[in-house]
């Protein structure tokens, strides 16, 4: 007989969520873990029959209910956003891992539809070091019927704000199973609203997951209901033709509705589940190494594909064309266009003008058409990954000041060092002592004018350096206890200059101390980005090679640092990431 306990746990900003754990009666070896996510409208004790069907009967079972759903807090069927639901997820590992001591390596996520399309979120997002990922009818795309209804859900939520749609899922669409369908309609913990904010994002990350599921390397098992009246089959073939793990299975359900895993004769699909957990645990752990990205695999094929130029008068070379000749007009109106063109739009100055968000330019239509620019969604990911990189460092200089350690920051590529300026040298809490340093004498200038204007002298210098010299930087003095790479290894295809500039930072970080770093491993908007926007290398194409946060991980691991913590923007484009300095 298995044990239930019912607990909560606090997820990144503070909500208590419910959880399940059902531990078994007896554990020899390792401890293993399965965690349920239910799906959207219900919880998890809609999916508690699975812990005995299953007949993994030396795993403990977790299943939570997600925010605004069962028993957790929260507007019903509402969300901060569906970015929210991913990261309570992430929240989730984490307390398993340091509260039960399962650790992700010996977890398997089983998730179905809504839940589903979490889980492959977060393993796309987050890159966890996952045994295993089981996905049941993942809801990647929602048959609405309302010919446009997609689109006139985001314009009527850009009129009104955010508001709720009630399901039009009737229990019967959902099962064979009568019991599952009266228990359904009969359920006051069924949540039949659902927010339009969360419905539009899990669209979005849906497109992007399926689009880049190559990212995607831990090992998956695919159940596809063969009669699916709620979500398209399409996006789910696509994503298990796109994944990136060496292991996969995929398996179709005839019959099958959309409740996959609560259908009437389900036992295939346990038994499918079973076998494919059992034989990822008779295998050590392994997951394929990304050292050498930059030389092979699909996003070294799709940054070739970006520096091939186009054919000399075709219809695509003639549209860049327009569309380079746009910018050079625009560059007269809007002052942040200028400024990319004059110093590249990937410059120091870009950026420190992309984070002020103050349209200027010629007139009102100067400012309006640089209104339009700093509002495109690639600068919008810029300035949430500024407020994300403040949040962290800020979670690092208190981390240290636990530890008893001084606050010695150094930022080896600043730009002209606003954001770390902003988090470390204002307010009450401020660091010990803080190095700016920038390959880009320009750069350099303007950062020592911003450490004057903050009064910050005592504290903050800024020199001239090369954040790929990683002689130099190990050999910089005193060390540092906080070491700050932001939106440069992004802009470098190679992995040899990083790998330097790692092992450089690994050698001038002491053991306990952090990193903190960024990585961009999604862009809606590469082909515009290479085909018209200029770098601040010479005016060069601005063409950028996207490292999956795998592969980032991968490499800040390799020189000796152990990841804590990630933020991530709502579109998928920008990460924050937290490691500490591990004994070799």
């Amino acid at each position: 007989m298995r044990e239930l306990h019912e607990g909560a746990f606090a997820s990144f900003d503070g909500t208590e969520l419910f959880y399940r754990h059902w531990q078994p009666a007896e554990t020899q070896g390792p401890r293993r873990a399965v965690v349920l996510l239910h799906r959207g409208h219900e919880h998890s004790g809609r999916i508690a029959h699975l812990v005995d069907e299953l007949g993994l009967d030396d795993f403990d079972f977790f299943a939570w209910d997600a925010r605004g759903n069962g028993r957790s807090p929260g507007a019903r069927g509402d969300a901060p956003g569906f970015e929210s639901l991913v990261r309570d997820l992430d929240r989730f590992m984490a307390h398993i891992a340091q509260v039960h001591g399962i650790g992700v390596e010996d977890v398997v996520v089983v998730a179905q539809s809504v839940g589903a399309v979490v889980a492959a979120t977060w393993a796309h997002d987050y890159a966890p070091r996952l045994r295993a990922l089981v996905l049941a009818s993942p809801a990647f795309k929602v048959k609405l019927y309302v010919p446009f209804a997609r689109q006139l859900l985001r314009l009527a939520s850009r009129v009104r704000g955010n508001f709720f749609v009630n399901s039009y899922v009737r229990p019967q669409w959902l099962t064979h199973d009568a019991a599952r369908v009266a228990s359904y309609a009969a359920d006051p913990l069924i949540t039949r609203p659902i927010s339009v904010r969360v419905l539009l994002g899990l669209y979005e990350a849906a497109d992007r997951v399926v689009a880049d599921a190559q990212a995607i390397t831990a090992p998956t098992l695919l159940l596809v209901s063969g009669k699916d009246f709620v979500v398209h089959r399409a996006p789910q073939d696509r994503f298990y033709e796109r994944l990136g793990a060496t292991v996969k299975r995929r398996r179709l359900l005839p019959g099958f509705y959309h409740d996959t895993l609560g259908e009437k004769d389900r036992a295939p699909a346990m038994e499918a589940i079973r076998s494919f957990v059992r034989e990822r645990f008779e295998s050590a752990y392994t997951r394929p190494s990304l050292l050498d990205a930059h030389e092979r695999g699909p996003t070294f094929e799709e940054a070739e594909r970006l520096a091939w130029p186009t054919e000399p008068g075709t219809l695509d070379d003639l549209r860049w064309r327009f569309t380079r000749a746009g910018l050079r007009v625009g560059g007269r109106l809007s002052a942040g266009i200028r400024t990319g063109v004059e110093t590249g739009f990937d410059s120091g100055s870009s950026l420190d003008y992309v984070y002020r968000d103050k349209a200027q330019g010629l007139g009102p239509v100067g400012r309006f058409v640089d209104r339009q620019y700093l509002d495109a969604i690639g600068w919008r990911g810029i300035r949430v990954r500024r407020e994300h990189l403040q949040s962290v460092l800020r979670e690092a200089m208190g981390r240290l000041r636990a530890a008893s350690l001084p606050v010695d920051a150094i930022d080896i590529a600043a730009g002209h060092g606003r954001y770390v300026l902003d988090a470390l040298a204002r307010g009450p809490e401020q660091a010990d002592s803080i190095r700016l340093r920038d390959y880009s004498q320009l750069n350099v200038d303007c950062g020592r004018a911003l450490i004057s204007e903050l009064g910050a002298e005592a504290i903050a210098r800024f020199d001239q350096g090369d954040a790929f010299d990683g002689a130099t930087l190990a050999a910089t003095t005193p060390a540092a206890t906080l070491a700050v790479v932001s939106g440069l290894y992004e802009l470098f295809p190679d992995n040899a200059p990083v790998r330097r500039s790692l092992d450089g930072l690994a050698a001038l970080v002491p053991v306990g101390g952090f990193l903190v770093y960024t990585g961009q491993p999604w862009h809606p908007q590469l082909e515009f980005i290479a085909r018209a926007l200029t770098s601040h290398r010479g005016g060069a194409a601005w063409v950028m090679r996207r490292r999956t946060q795998q592969e980032l991980d991968e490499l800040v691991h390799a020189a000796g640092f152990r990841k804590l913590e990630q933020r991530i923007d709502p579109w998928g484009i920008f990460t924050v990431s937290l490691a500490q300095r591990v004994a070799a």
